[in-house]
């Protein structure tokens, strides 16, 4: 009987002992590793215009499974995925109608946003029909509100992201530069597509200096897309399209797949 009691004290002891270290063990797990669902938010880099393959239940978002949020949860299978990124969003949209997925078990998110604020579509309207003198002017009142007013209206999106997915891992992905420079191309002239091509650099600049500010990753593909500009003769990018203008300037599937697929894996 008393050899018994011991055995059942003894037991007792080690049990209690081991449920101690496999609580703290799981206490000490981050919880980001438990996080694993992928919501893929932004504008129309994000969303795949330009791509093809749009899915019917997108609509006017146009997203698409050639975009690079859908090729990399394919290719990693997440235990969720959500795909809220639509054309035209602006930082407002963002805030607004794509952050309802998110939440603790998201471990990680990636956004192109900040291009429709600045003034994207309208700049490259004014780059195409009007004066190289006209174009950089209307770069220049773009630049002026990146510097003014855009890293305001990025801080308030990434502090959200923050708020509603504590565990993820973010990535901000930039924008391509458009031109190869120094080539003969038809089209617009030297002077406006350095001055594009300045202003991609100086939008990316803006975005990643905020994406720092709030510990998040910054994913460059201008150096992935280098060499695959418009002008370059293996363009990865949509030049002037009068039969579907929303894709004008936009990734091909071949910039979603070469361009912005490995940014975004390499920096998971």
């Amino acid at each position: 009987m008393r050899r018994s009691r011991i055995a059942v004290f003894v037991s007792s002891i080690l049990l209690a002992a081991g449920t101690a270290l496999t609580g703290a063990t799981a206490a000490q797990a981050s919880p980001q590793a438990a996080a694993t669902g992928y919501v893929a938010l932004g504008d129309s880099y994000s969303s795949g215009v330009g791509a093809g393959s749009y899915i019917g239940s997108s609509g006017s978002c146009d997203r698409s499974t050639k975009a690079y949020p859908y090729l990399w949860a394919a290719a990693h299978s997440p235990s969720t995925f959500d795909f809220t990124a639509c054309s035209g969003a602006r930082t407002s949209d963002v805030l607004a109608n794509q952050l309802g997925p998110l939440s603790a078990a998201t471990g990680l998110v990636s956004i192109t946003v900040g291009g429709n604020d600045a003034g994207f579509s309208d700049v490259m309207t004014t780059c195409v029909l009007q004066s190289d003198s006209a174009c950089v002017s209307r770069i220049n009142t773009a630049k002026a509100y990146v510097d003014s007013t855009l890293p305001g209206q990025l801080d308030k999106v990434y502090s959200a992201i923050s708020a509603k997915a504590p565990n993820a891992r973010v990535v901000v992905l930039g924008y391509p530069r458009f031109y190869r420079l120094g080539t003969t191309c038809v089209g617009l002239s030297g002077t406006k597509r350095k001055a594009i091509n300045d202003a991609a650099d100086y939008l990316d600049t803006a975005v990643e200096k905020v994406a720092a500010n709030h510990g998040f990753d910054f994913g460059d593909v201008r150096t992935t897309f280098t060499g695959h500009e418009i002008c370059s003769g293996s363009s990865w990018l949509h030049s002037l399209n009068l039969l579907d203008i929303s894709e004008s300037y936009h990734p091909t599937a071949a910039g979603h797949s070469g361009g912005y697929l490995p940014v975004l894996t390499g920096a998971v």
